[in-house]
């Protein structure tokens, strides 16, 4: 990887600055820039954003949006290159690009309390509801069937059916789990089909750490991470929240009995994305709140077993069971949302 001090001076940036790679993300490289003032710095990954043009794209589309209608709405805003460019091509082909740091504020790697659920729930909320009436048509996919369950139900029976059999023994009783709850997909097909859900534009990846906090409220101050801001449906949002706050355990937890379904947790996400948009959603909306959770939990599982089926061709992995730990990880959350959320 080109080094980061090399990338900065195409930027509009020419004060002395020090460079500190941050986050946890495993997607993009991503760096602090100290100095009178401090930007983030990322390299996009091209591999997975195979068309970045189109987050930028969709980025300056939502910020124009927001600046006319919603001027106080915060909103991270890319700063161009010298050409005037939200990304900056290296000569490796990877696209960069650099914001102003937004002073003052946190993220957190894992729910604890309700109120983080609650504000960071209402925070994902906060940028659907401000971009209602934003024309959806003007946004395009930065990837193409992110959360269609239909999609990557078949997925995974294209990936069943290649696995070698030796895989297909080691994962047996995880595939059968996998398949009981095919029902879902059919409920998601339904709800498409019937014209339940509203398009929507939507973050579409909202794990609690893509939500700044201030420090001095622990108030949530806006959405981070817009890679995948584009059409959706809003199940996509609030089921992605469901799944990833209300077990107090990561999805790589191999002790399944540490896996909980937090009620309190749950009420309180979902009362912070109501506060937001229940003026917003439809009879017909409100009624799939509770396939959310499900669906998104269904789905993550899906994926990573297929990618276990295929030879862990797309997770970053660190043991080579790792992603089949994750099938069941999150094949056994989806058992206990099932009865909790109704």
């Amino acid at each position: 990887m080109i080094a980061p001090d090399k990338i900065i001076p195409y930027f509009n940036i020419d004060e002395p600055f020090e460079i500190t790679p941050i986050g946890s993300g495993h997607i993009h490289h991503t760096f602090k820039v100290s100095g009178q003032k401090n930007f983030v710095l990322q390299r996009v990954n091209k591999n997975v954003f195979t068309q970045p043009e189109i987050i930028a794209h969709n980025n300056r589309i939502a910020f124009e949006f927001l600046k006319k209608n919603h001027p106080g709405f915060l909103f991270p805003k890319t700063i161009p290159d010298k050409n005037g460019n939200d990304l900056f091509y290296d000569h490796q082909g990877f696209p960069w690009r650099i914001y102003e740091m937004i002073e003052n504020s946190f993220t957190l790697d894992g729910v604890l309390h309700e109120e983080d659920a609650y504000q960071a729930a209402k925070g994902f909320a906060s940028l659907t509801k401000n971009l209602h009436g934003l024309d959806v048509l003007l946004l395009k996919p930065t990837i193409d069937r992110f959360h269609d369950l239909t999609w990557r139900y078949e997925q995974f029976e294209e990936a069943l059916r290649k696995a070698k059999p030796e895989i297909i023994t080691s994962a047996d009783t995880v595939i059968q789990q996998a398949q009981s709850f095919q029902f879902l997909v059919s409920e998601y097909t339904q709800l498409i089909k019937n014209g339940s859900l509203i398009t929507r534009i939507t973050h579409n990846d909202t794990k609690v750490n893509n939500i700044l906090f201030n420090s001095i409220s622990r108030k949530a101050l806006c959405a981070i991470d817009l890679d995948t801001l584009m059409p959706g449906y809003f199940i996509y949002d609030l089921g992605d929240m469901v799944r990833t706050f209300v077990s107090p355990v990561s999805e790589d937890e191999k002790d399944l009995d540490k896996i909980q379904f937090r009620k309190n947790i749950y009420d309180a996400l979902l009362k912070g994305y109501l506060s937001e948009m229940n003026e917003l959603l439809t009879e017909a909306e409100k009624k799939s709140i509770p396939f959310a959770g499900k669906m998104m939990t269904y789905i993550i599982a899906l994926r990573f077993l297929a990618d276990y089926l295929r030879g862990n061709t797309y997770y970053h992995i660190t043991y080579t069971e790792q992603n089949l730990v994750r099938a069941k990880n999150q094949l056994r959350l989806l058992e206990l949302i099932q009865p909790s959320v109704g």
